[in-house]
């Protein structure tokens, strides 16, 4: 198993992306930093939505995930953010 990390700061935070990945697939995720979003429980949720999947298809699943939230309040940083700090992980 491999342990990728990727961090990005954003204008107003950091979002770091770890992740553990196996033959391609993401095993477990997590999100952490220091920015503001809202409901509390989207990073759980998109944490969830990320597992199991193959890491080639975890871009386009961060940009579903947000399309279809439209609750989803995030000053200061924006989906792009996440892709990004996802890249770096997947980079090292």
């Amino acid at each position: 198993m491999r342990h990728h990390m990727g961090e990005h700061k954003a204008r107003k935070g950091l979002i770091r992306i770890e992740l553990d990945e196996e033959n391609g697939i993401v095993k477990d995720v997590k999100i952490t930093g220091d920015f503001f979003i809202h409901p509390e429980n989207t990073i759980e949720e998109l944490e969830n939505r990320l597992r199991h999947h193959r890491i080639e298809e975890l871009e386009s699943l961060i940009d579903d995930f947000f399309a279809l939230r439209m609750d989803v309040e995030m000053p200061y940083i924006n989906v792009e953010d996440f892709k990004i700090a996802l890249k770096k992980a997947l980079s090292d």
